[in-house]
């Protein structure tokens, strides 16, 4: 079992473990030292959101590449698909992200990227957790005149300018030549890492845009805002009497939109949407789209009503594109508004997917309303339990009768999701029925039996 990574990479409090400054040199050089088996001098992207915390943290990564003989290069603030495109598209060996994503600014986090732009595999992260956890690998000492920071015996730190603009010009291209003049434009840019990049795709591509949370000052970041917080947003559109809205979390890795009469639209939304348009352009192969075990059963009806099948793969966009890799699909992503266009990226990209679905929009000449209106989600409630321990859940001689009680009663028409969090000591219950009382019924009870067994005491 994997005790530094998680479903995104490395998450936590910045400044203690698994953030904390040995643990993050420790990270950086098991990660060199994996690539100077494939390359001499190995280059390392290092990316990061708007978070206080970011800048130490990538010079602690950087200075522990450095020692290890790779070298490492700055691209500044950008999001974390930014660095999945330019690491594969200009010859990095690795890209780390440092970002917590949706999390508040105390957090923060690691997101490390292969050569090709994919998330690294299990077995990779594997490797890293056994140089760092197991004393494979040591980190160098503190060095004072740095202020406690790590010991570089390599040089300095190179901070490309202009990195990120080949990723901001392939994002323009997403859009196939539509252009969006005439149209007004809301995004929420969450004071994260997409505050410069979206507003000047949108401008670019020729709407009329109004950014909000456009501010970083390092501890806003998703602060009320950004796809967590999408009631800005839908004010916003409503103030400004706009076509559409765009809400993206911290790195941008999500997308969550509102149509012109604020109402919120997710990602399973955008699946839906999407793989009918690319399925008209003969761009969906075997009519297939890979949503996730949260992925409400209502996109499962509305795409199978079309002929398209929904393969579910567990929570996490890494997950997802494992299944797309596996099936061949070309579509796929989360409720959570994580949606991965395999033509385009090989990672979840919030400003992609803001892109794609403005141009679908404008092809079909619709009001998004029109087709919000089609939608109708089945009752879903999602409760987290707070745990002091990780027993599984299904043997479990209390919490596995209870749920199988719930799925009993819940029959065909429903389903009950029971698992842990692969960033919080949290057990998330799911429950998705036809009857919103009796769903909502079942998940206290079922969430009352998990915190008697293990909650947090």
């Amino acid at each position: 079992m994997k005790r530094l990574f998680g479903t995104d990479g490395i998450r936590g409090t910045a400044g203690v473990f698994p953030l904390d400054e040995p643990t993050i040199g420790r990270v950086g050089e098991a990660l060199a030292r994996i690539l100077l088996g494939r390359s001499k001098r190995p280059r390392v992207l290092i990316g990061r959101d708007t978070r206080e915390s970011g800048a130490w943290i990538e010079e602690s990564l950087a200075r522990s590449v450095l020692d290890a003989g790779g070298e490492p290069v700055a691209a500044g603030v950008i999001p974390t698909a930014a660095v999945a495109y330019i690491t594969a598209s200009s010859g990095f060996d690795a890209g780390i992200m440092i970002s917590a994503s949706h999390n508040p600014f105390n957090d923060n986090g690691i997101k490390i990227f292969s050569r090709d732009g994919f998330k690294l595999a299990d077995r990779e992260e594997a490797r890293i957790e056994a140089a760092v956890i197991e004393g494979e690998t040591e980190p160098f000492p503190p060095d004072p005149a740095a202020g406690g920071g790590v010991r570089s015996r390599a040089g300095g730190l190179r901070v490309e300018e202009g990195v990120a603009d080949s990723y901001r010009d392939h994002v323009i291209a997403v859009a196939g030549g539509v252009r969006l003049a005439g149209m007004t434009v809301v995004l929420d840019c969450a004071n994260g890492a997409s505050y410069r990049t979206a507003p000047e795709v949108f401008r670019a591509l020729g709407a009329r845009v109004h950014a909000i949370s456009d501010t970083p000052d390092g501890t806003n970041i998703n602060s009320g805002c950004g796809s967590l917080s999408p009631e800005a947003l839908c004010r916003e559109v409503l103030e400004r009497q706009a076509d559409l809205g765009f809400a993206f979390d911290g790195d941008a890795d999500r997308c969550i939109l509102s149509d012109e009469r604020g109402a919120v639209c997710d990602g399973d939304f955008v699946l839906w949407r999407s793989a009918l348009a690319l399925r008209a352009e003969g761009r969906l192969p075997g009519d297939t789209v890979v949503g996730t075990v949260m992925s409400n059963l209502w996109l499962e009806r509305a795409l199978s009503g079309k002929g398209i099948r929904l393969l579910r793969a567990p929570v996490g966009d890494k997950y997802v594109l494992e299944e797309m890799v596996r099936s061949g699909a070309r579509l796929g992503g989360e409720q959570s508004g994580h949606v991965i266009f395999m033509d385009h990226a090989t990672t979840g990209d919030g400003i992609i997917t803001a892109v794609m679905m403005a141009a679908i929009v404008r092809r079909a000449s619709v009001r998004l309303s029109e087709w919000r209106s089609q939608v109708r989600p089945c009752p879903q409630v999602l409760m987290n339990v707070r745990v002091g321990s990780r027993p599984d859940l299904g043997s479990h001689p209390v919490i596995g009768p209870a749920a199988e009680s719930v799925r009993r009663q819940l029959g065909v028409a429903g389903r009950l999701l029971l698992r842990y969090s692969g960033t919080e000591p949290l057990v998330r219950v799911m429950i998705e029925g036809e009857d919103p009382e009796v769903v909502a019924r079942l998940a206290r009870g079922l969430a009352g039996v998990i915190e008697s067994e293990i909650g947090e005491r």
